[in-house]
């Protein structure tokens, strides 16, 4: 009997187990880990769609900053996660370009199945109120008579941020000295009160701040004008030629997700980020709403990777 009654339990247990593998996906909530601190552009996307996710999916979407090294303890964090499409992670270029300097468990397109593209975004040249440049002309003027004097926040060594005040300093024979900080929304006390006086943040983080006129734009590094800051000029315009460059985010799952669940998780995300309300939302801080496939957001990462590849090389950027 006592035979009987364990097998019985057995079957249960075993039961049970296969039912709840066989449930739909997604049956509980799902995580979206931040490797970034709260508050910075990535941070508003990703609070962005998951409120839309929440709504479709009929489970809470959950945004788990997990700042820090980089952002390598957020998405190892992701990677060690299981594979079943309950947690994934945001990332950047700055997810992509730190281990192209860094030593790292992992690595961008072999321990992640990209999901979907949510964003691109330009970066913009923004001063300090109290500098007399209104005008990358004139901010190129101040920094030839003063070399190496002014400083230039960015998210940290090797980040896209970082890189574009090196690609900017290269473009203009200038020389800024870099300030590194753990994710822009830790640099912006500082820009703010002007003991920082340089900055290329994205339009999406520095929007409240342009607003509020606490910080000055000079020029877009996106291709064309943003719609939603027509009078503030590209680099192209400015006369800076090799300055076109652009942001993105978008999700990861760890590797061997399965793919129908990568696959279901990618249309919900690109209805989200398409959703007209996200859409206007993004667009008026400069940001456009992507939504990619699987596929394509795999084929935009490995660009990426050999785009900054290269900028690193050609500017002798080490590790700090």
């Amino acid at each position: 009997m006592r035979t009987i009654s364990l097998l019985a339990a057995i079957g249960v247990a075993v039961f049970a187990a296969a039912s709840a593998f066989a449930q739909p996906y997604p049956s509980r909530p799902i995580r979206i880990i931040v490797p970034l601190p709260a508050g910075g552009a990535i941070d508003t996307v990703v609070r962005a769609v998951a409120q839309k996710l929440t709504e479709s999916v009929g489970q809470n979407v959950i945004v788990d900053n997990r700042p820090g090294a980089g952002g390598t303890i957020g998405m190892e964090t992701a990677m060690n996660a299981s594979p079943d499409g309950y947690t994934v992670v945001a990332i950047g270029a700055t997810q992509l370009t730190y281990p192209l300097l860094y030593k790292s468990r992992y690595d961008l397109m072999r321990d992640f199945e990209p999901v979907s593209q949510m964003t691109a975004q330009g970066y913009v040249a923004t001063v300090h109120a109290s500098l007399p440049a209104r005008s990358v002309s004139e901010l190129v003027q101040h920094l030839l008579a003063n070399p190496g004097k002014l400083n230039f926040a960015s998210s940290g060594v090797g980040g896209p941020i970082h890189l574009t005040g090196e690609l900017f300093m290269a473009a203009t024979g200038t020389r800024m000295t870099h300030v590194p900080y753990k994710g822009m929304a830790l640099a912006y006390p500082d820009m703010l009160s002007g003991n920082v006086e340089v900055g290329f943040p994205t339009l999406v983080s520095a929007s409240p701040h342009l607003r509020a006129n606490r910080l000055r734009a000079l020029a877009v590094t996106a291709p064309q004008r943003v719609p939603s800051y027509p009078d503030i000029p590209t680099m192209l315009e400015s006369g800076v030629k090799s300055m076109v460059v652009t942001n993105w985010y978008g999700i990861v799952a760890p590797a061997s997700t399965p793919r129908a669940v990568v696959e279901l998780l990618g249309a919900e995300i690109v209805t989200a980020i398409r959703h007209p309300e996200v859409a206007r939302r993004l667009a008026a801080d400069g940001s456009e709403a992507v939504g990619s496939s699987p596929a394509a957001f795999r084929k935009h990462i490995g660009a990426e990777r050999d785009k900054w590849s290269k900028v690193i090389r050609d500017r002798g950027i080490r590790a700090q």
